[in-house]
């Protein structure tokens, strides 16, 4: 079997000679994992492919301190409460060591709130609400993907090249959304003090009225824009704008748009020259990302999306927060994980002691359609660690309690 190079190197040559002896199947490590695979299928569906191509790698190399990893699955139906519920359910009835796992911030938020009570490690592995490692962030949640902060930092390089004043912001009204917007006007009048913001559409999550939204905004006759739309209502919102001509000479910035769940959904639609984050699967030339894109194709014969990673790194870096601990027990995790390094198909990552979010970067770079098929091209990697504020400002923003 092929083995990526950051796992290899994370376990050692030699530990790819063990096997575990179907003995010891009883012996494990439970992974309680809870997401929306219900209401974010194009996300979330990779996302599981990533996880479990990284559960049979490590298990195949001998498990985590001589025990297997196993994986427990609970869909959260992307509400709150259920999130609670199903997180107590995996612990209770499940007996899983730690948690990890959803999708959309308001979720992320109800289940760090959880692990605090509770006082369980929790991975979030996919939320991107600041909130989460910074104003409610506490001693048990650490974050493995990067921030709204750090996306909307990665973005205004792009912005303030644009140099334009009147601009207009489109996002989902929910907090991953509103999180987004916050950070991106900060950081744009902070470079650019003369900016205004002269339209803001604020669109129920999954229920855009595309055309509504796209009159407001071209009422106001913004010289660029901010996207924070994704899935489905991105798809909407591009339709509607196309149609009416509304991105023509309108230079723009968007979240996510560049991760091929939502391009491969937009297709020869895609709108070409907007400045995304995003995951160009087909042309990264690194080995660490060879040696994952091989290993993806072979195992799940599909290619990888943004969650593919997103759930492969996750798991890796439990693995690695187990190894180092050399135990499953809380307090022993929350240390380990301070300064843990995890070797990914992105190269290496660091989880932050001072706020507990890993530096795992992004691709930066500008839409364009192949084919029939929307890519990016002119793009470049940017390590998280770049886009991360300083220790000060974390102090004034995480309580000082949560550590």
């Amino acid at each position: 079997m092929h083995f990526p190079r950051p796992y290899a190197k994370l376990f050692g040559a030699a530990a790819l000679a063990l096997a575990v002896p179907l003995s010891w199947a009883q012996d494990v490590i439970k992974i309680g994992e809870l997401n929306s695979y219900k209401t974010q299928p194009a996300f979330l569906g990779p996302y599981k492919k990533g996880m479990e191509l990284a559960l049979e790698q490590i298990n195949a190399a001998g498990g985590v301190n001589g025990k297997t990893l196993e994986l427990v699955i609970r869909d959260d139906n992307s509400n709150p409460g259920d999130a609670v519920r199903a997180a107590q359910e995996l612990l209770a009835r499940d007996k899983v060591d730690v948690l990890t796992g959803t999708f959309l911030s308001h979720i992320g938020l109800a289940v760090t709130d959880f692990a605090k009570h509770k006082k369980v490690f929790f991975l979030a592995s996919e939320p991107l609400t600041d909130k989460i490692v910074w104003a409610d962030g506490n001693h048990y949640t650490y974050r493995l993907r990067n921030s709204t902060y750090m996306q909307v930092a990665m973005l205004i390089p792009a912005a303030v090249k644009m140099n334009k004043k009147r601009w207009a912001i489109v996002y989902p009204n929910y907090e991953y959304g509103q999180s987004a917007v916050a950070t991106f006007k900060t950081l744009l009048k902070q470079a650019q003090p003369d900016v205004e913001f002269v339209a803001e559409q604020a669109a129920p999550l999954g229920k855009i009225d595309a055309g509504s939204v796209v009159q407001a905004l071209a009422d106001a006759k913004p010289e660029a824009m901010f996207n924070v739309l994704f899935a489905t209502d991105l798809s909407k919102f591009v339709r509607a704008g196309t149609q009416r001509n509304f991105f023509e000479g309108l230079p723009v910035v968007s979240m996510l748009t560049g991760e091929p769940e939502y391009l491969d959904a937009l297709g020869n639609e895609t709108p070409v020259g907007w400045v995304v984050t995003g995951y160009p699967w087909y042309a990264i030339d690194t080995p660490e990302h060879d040696a994952f894109l091989q290993a993806y194709q072979k195992r799940h014969n599909d290619y990888p999306r943004l969650g593919s990673v997103v759930g492969y790194n996750a798991i890796l870096s439990l693995a690695a927060g187990i190894k180092k601990a050399g135990t499953t027990d809380t307090e022993a995790l929350v240390q380990a994980f301070k300064g843990l390094e995890v070797g990914t198909p992105f190269g290496k990552i660091t989880y932050r002691a001072n706020d507990h979010q890993s530096t795992m970067g992004a691709y930066v770079g500008k839409l364009a359609v192949k084919d029939g098929k929307g890519i990016m091209t002119d793009f470049t990697y940017v390590d998280g660690a770049s886009v991360q504020p300083t220790d000060e400002q974390v102090r004034q923003w995480r309580p000082a309690s949560a550590d």
